[in-house]
């Protein structure tokens, strides 16, 4: 037979398995030239790179990443009981339809070179006079997932909402992705976006855009969506008081955020990127922030929580990979009267008061240690690569 003769990969190391060997002494030309090969030329380098991301996200195991899954032995028991899993399959742990659509047009939109050269193009020409939102509105690219309408069910069926199902708004709903998929479930759809081309790909999908600063004139609403805006909001203090005035009686709440916390925010009034009010999260990682949110952020606020989950934050890819992704932690809410009590905590937390000594030993009833004054760490968002190695970064890396 030809081909009898080739000589037989032979391992110099210790390791016996050929395939992972990366000392196998190999005489066969055809293997010499495809370990030796390096891309030439940065298009060929980018491709190259491209091909093995995305040859890693189509073997990545998303039931070991962890997409749909928490570790319950670092969350209060209390909080335990309000998860409830969200993703399909036997273990809970896999995309639903919808996701995997939505990854496999990322898949095919990222393949497409011409494409993706006059995206890169146009962004390029594009970045000096507006923003990034701005640009992805124009070229139609930079689409999000967050939840599908059956996902989105199971969170209003597991907090009890039984309707009515009059009106929803989604706050910084992008170009109304996520939005339309639960849309047909209501009578009147709102939406808002700082971004004149997103406003304009929301008018073709039909939704009544209302102005940012003014768009609670028009509520109360019966469902209100801020999906991963509190973390881009200059001020979510105000935000969140806003929405929960805006809510109809027996109404809810929906946040998605991403953890750990870490707020960038693209236009705002510091001109550094960071947020005009602070939202006192702790803890590290999602689930040692999940009880920070709930007893710190919202509960002083009048917002109880009945559900919450985990869910990927899914953004279309590029020519750098196929798709990317983020943590997202998703939240049912209910407004409840605030307290004399809660209310001070909630002017502590606003104002940064636990963070005086004065502040701490009100808040505490002790003083902090050594007469130091306690401080909010500064993290960074951690974006996962296609090795599934915590990578640093924020809402500017990549396409978030």
């Amino acid at each position: 037979m030809a081909g009898a003769d080739a000589p037989i990969p032979m391992c110099t190391c210790n390791d016996r398995n050929v395939v992972t060997c990366s000392a196998v002494k190999q005489d066969a030309p055809t293997s010499r030239v495809m370990r030796s090969y390096q891309p030439h030329g940065s298009l060929a380098r980018m491709l190259y790179d491209k091909q093995r991301a995305d040859e890693q996200l189509e073997a990545y195991d998303k039931s070991q990443a962890s997409w749909y899954r928490v570790d319950a032995t670092k969350i209060r028991e209390d909080l335990v009981r309000l998860w409830i899993p969200l993703g399909a399959g036997a273990q809970h742990d896999q995309p639903d339809k919808t996701a995997e659509i939505f990854l496999m047009k990322s898949a095919e939109r990222s393949d497409s070179l011409p494409l993706q050269a006059w995206h890169s193009l146009a962004r390029f020409a594009l970045s000096w006079c507006i923003s990034r939102t701005s640009i992805n509105g124009l070229l139609g690219r930079g689409s999000m997932h967050v939840f599908s309408c059956d996902q989105f069910q199971k969170l209003m069926d597991a907090s009890n909402f039984s309707g009515p199902w009059q009106s929803l708004i989604d706050l910084g709903a992008g170009d109304g992705a996520t939005t339309s998929h639960i849309a047909d479930l209501f009578e009147k759809v709102y939406a808002t976006d700082i971004s004149a081309p997103m406003k304009w790909a929301l008018t073709k999908r039909k939704f009544t855009v209302l102005d940012v600063e003014k768009w609670y004139e028009t509520g109360p609403f019966n469902v209100i969506l801020c999906l991963n805006l509190l973390d881009r909001c200059d001020r979510p203090n105000t935000l969140l008081r806003r929405l929960k005035a805006s809510l109809a009686p027996g109404g809810r709440l929906v946040v998605a955020l991403v953890l750990p916390f870490s707020p960038y925010v693209e236009v705002g009034e510091r001109g550094d990127h960071k947020p005009s009010e602070y939202l006192p999260v702790k803890g590290n990682g999602l689930e040692g922030q999940i009880a920070s949110l709930v007893d710190r952020v919202f509960a002083p606020l009048g917002l109880k929580c009945l559900v919450w989950s985990k869910l990927p934050y899914l953004c279309e890819g590029d020519l750098g990979q196929a798709y990317y992704f983020l943590d997202d932690a998703v939240f049912v809410f209910e407004a409840q009267p605030v307290s004399k009590q809660s209310t001070e905590h909630k002017i502590e937390c606003l104002t940064g008061d636990t963070h005086t000594p004065e502040g701490f030993r009100r808040h505490h009833g002790t003083p902090p240690p050594s007469g130091r004054t306690p401080r909010q760490p500064e993290r960074e968002r951690t974006a996962t690569d296609t090795d599934g190695n915590a990578t640093q970064a924020s809402h500017t890396c990549k396409n978030f």
